[in-house]
């Protein structure tokens, strides 16, 4: 599945499809192109109209190859539509916005992939490699799920690192009270910093930062994530909310448990 947002597929379609078409393409030309681009005649697998095909390719495939079919069709659009660019400027804001989509396509996710894998390779765990795959798959389609997920990472990563030191957690502790014992045990607290280290008032400025973040999850889980039940007239946040929640967590547990594994060897 794609990083795509919804709103990056709605630019995408408004700039390629034209009443069910794609440009100027029949559908052997255009399954012909696709072909040739990234190895799937789109419209033979979706069966769809050619507009239709796109917007199921651009959400479901991977983003190497839509970035790819976005590539070509935009070198396309340049060479058969370069009139249109210069006299219509309404086509020549989407085809730049297109040509930005294409550019950064997979950028936030694969930053997000690399730091959440850290975490993840090291369990081995069904559960675990379950619960990240779908904050990650939940990002754009259902930002809330994501929020509630990122939550329980905070609290996966530190009560293992909590029973993994031998120290008792209490059932009824709250994430900020887990994620203050785990960080304690890795002397991560300001208090653990002396005055004679490089920069010492600004690590201590950023541990306490990293603490925060982890209160904040909490916070922002009750009313924004899942696991509590909603109101009818619930309106969740975007997905750049999630990207933002889900960011912030990859950053905070990975580094607290690199700082866990490095300490243990």
């Amino acid at each position: 599945m794609s990083s795509l947002s919804y709103f990056d597929r709605e630019i995408i379609d408004k700039l390629f499809n034209e009443g069910g078409y794609v440009l100027n393409f029949s559908t052997d030309r255009f399954n012909s192109f696709t072909e040739s681009s990234v190895g799937i005649r789109i419209c033979d697998k979706y069966k769809l109209s050619k507009g239709k095909s796109l917007w199921e390719f651009c959400e479901s495939e991977e983003d190497n190859l839509v970035k790819t079919l976005l590539h070509d069709l935009l070198r396309y659009y340049e060479i058969n539509y370069s009139e249109k660019l210069s006299s219509d400027s309404e086509k020549k804001i989407l085809f730049d916005q297109v040509k930005e989509i294409e550019r950064t396509l997979g950028e936030s996710r694969k930053g997000l992939s690399g730091l959440i894998s850290v975490f993840q390779e090291d369990f081995n765990s069904d559960y675990i490699d379950n619960q990240m795959n779908i904050m990650m798959d939940s990002i754009d389609k259902n930002p809330t799920e994501a929020i509630g997920k990122a939550k329980e990472l905070i609290e996966t990563c530190c009560i293992t690192i909590l029973e993994n030191r031998g120290i008792s957690i209490d059932k009824n502790w709250s994430v900020q009270q887990l994620s203050k014992q785990a960080v304690k045990s890795l002397r991560l607290t300001p208090e653990d910093i002396p005055d004679t280290a490089k920069a010492s008032d600004t690590i201590r400025k950023l541990l306490l930062n990293l603490a925060s973040i982890c209160g904040y999850m909490a916070e922002l889980r009750n009313p924004y994530g899942s696991g509590h039940g909603k109101s009818a007239f619930y309106k969740g946040l975007s997905s750049r909310h999630a990207r933002l929640a889900v960011g912030a967590t990859a950053s905070v547990v990975s580094f607290l448990w690199e700082t866990y594994k490095e300490q243990k060897s």
